[in-house]
């Protein structure tokens, strides 16, 4: 049951912020604390200084913004390790969507009235930032989503359906989430194209040699993951699609686990499309974002049909708006995107490099940290992976990992992360995943290690 803020928060937490549009503050926000357990002060500070971590940031900085790391969880401080499944909140998400429900809360677009001009001006408003964010040249480049699954599917069924036929090949590689499979295995029975895998190197990384011959004039589109989900790779998306282009075909990158973690520009990577979820960047679920270049996104027939996708209807003929608002039926999520751009501003009131660097650090400390727990088995070992690690336990099913490390307040992931191709890389069905983000620690990732060494202990007492 939600219950006041612990007194162990940081003095120095902004209790309220100005509403984006209106200037209107809201009250404090309130923090969910277990209600099953006793209460208890949260983790300290930490005092642990890595190797290579910047002078720049700390995190700190990032925790003092979060207002559920300060619960409790089965008696313990919550250590949330689930990070490419969901990040938390900042405080300045939850207030803004607070505020916009508070004293603004009107639809955008068409409105005569007050509040429908300042909803829709927070509303573009979130998409110049997403352009900027994402180093696009304009904001009519970006078109608002669910999230990277439906950014997919929105290209899949839109742009597909018009540029694949028979014997034309789609390449996916290996290590991609099922969003970015499902949809290309779709429009291919629709269109008579094929889904060619691209295979991975035992490390994990994706086989640029195998990629480079499987390339022909027949690919049309290549389908790649920035970074894995499962394997914390990064991938090469600059040279793959510079690749990709020499044979005249289109790439979507999905970014969805790339953008929390270092700078993106998509203008730089020269990608067809790029996709993300705003729930994995500290903004709220049910909101992401598309770039598409201009000369692409403008031949895309519209996906789907209804209100504000159109410029005039009748019974004979209906015209379409111009991009990208005729990708874009229906009343949208519009307090998702107030929550991104306000989770945006956030995370950019950071030093981006020093964040990537810090993460680093830290992703370093865990894998050296996990390599002291009896039987586990770190997936990959990409050079420069991202802080994704997932795992296996000799003797130990995943979903007992989970459960049990979960008795001790810390949050993970269990199962086949919904990339089964790539856990069958190595043999496997499901594993166990911790990942990282900047409000992670490392007294938090040697609260995991010991968690681990303690339930091999216990098997082999």
């Amino acid at each position: 049951m939600p219950a006041s803020v612990p007194a162990s928060v940081p003095a120095s937490v902004p209790t309220s912020v100005p509403h984006p549009v209106t200037g209107l503050r809201t009250g404090p926000v309130t923090d969910p604390v277990d209600a099953q357990a006793p209460a208890v002060a949260p983790a300290p500070p930490s005092t642990t200084v890595l190797p290579g971590q910047p002078a720049g940031f700390s995190p700190e900085l990032a925790r003092r913004d979060i207002p559920i790391l300060y619960r409790t969880v089965n008696g313990h401080p919550l250590v949330w390790l689930d990070n490419g499944a969901t990040t938390q909140k900042p405080r300045q998400v939850i207030e803004a969507l607070a505020g916009f429900y508070g004293s603004a809360n009107s639809n955008i677009h068409r409105g005569a009235h007050t509040m429908a001009r300042e909803a829709t001006e927070v509303y573009e408003a979130g998409r110049a930032a997403v352009a900027q964010f994402l180093g696009a040249p304009s904001p009519d480049d970006i078109v608002f989503v669910r999230g990277t699954t439906e950014a997919v599917n929105l290209v899949a069924q839109s742009w597909g359906r018009a540029n694949l036929g028979p014997g034309d090949d789609i390449l996916v590689s290996t290590l991609e989430h099922h969003s970015n499979i499902v949809p290309w295995q779709l429009i291919a029975k629709e269109t008579r194209a094929r889904v060619v895998p691209v295979p991975l190197q035992p490390d994990g990384q994706v086989d640029l040699d195998a990629y480079a011959d499987l390339l022909s004039m027949r690919t049309q589109l290549v389908a790649i993951s920035q970074v894995s989900n499962v394997l914390g790779t990064v991938v090469p998306v600059r040279e793959m699609t510079a690749l990709a282009h020499r044979y005249g075909a289109k790439v979507l990158v999905d970014g969805a686990q790339a953008v929390a973690h270092f700078p993106v520009d998509v203008t730089d990577l020269d990608a067809d499309f790029y996709a993300f979820s705003g729930h994995k960047l500290f903004a709220p679920t049910g909101i992401g974002a598309l770039y598409a270049k201009p000369d692409v996104l403008e031949k895309m027939a519209p996906w789907q049909g209804g209100g504000n996708m159109i410029e005039s209807v009748d019974f004979t003929r209906t015209t379409y708006a111009p991009v990208p608002h005729r990708m874009e039926a229906g009343t949208g999520h519009i307090s998702g995107v107030v929550g991104l751009l306000s989770a945006l501003n956030w995370l950019t009131s950071f030093d981006r490099n020093a964040i990537a660097a810090y993460e680093t650090a830290l992703t370093a400390h865990a894998q050296q940290a996990l390599s002291t727990v009896p039987g586990l088995e770190l997936l990959g070992s990409a050079p420069g992976r991202v802080g994704v690690l997932t795992f296996t336990l000799a003797g130990q099913d995943p979903s007992r990992i989970a459960d049990w490390l979960d008795r001790d307040g810390i949050a993970i992931r269990a199962g086949h992360h919904c990339a089964q191709p790539a856990l069958a890389h190595y043999g496997l069905t499901a594993a166990a995943r911790a990942s990282l983000a900047l409000y992670n620690t490392p007294e938090e990732v040697d609260k995991l290690v010991a968690s681990l060494q303690q339930l091999q202990l216990q098997q082999g007492a």
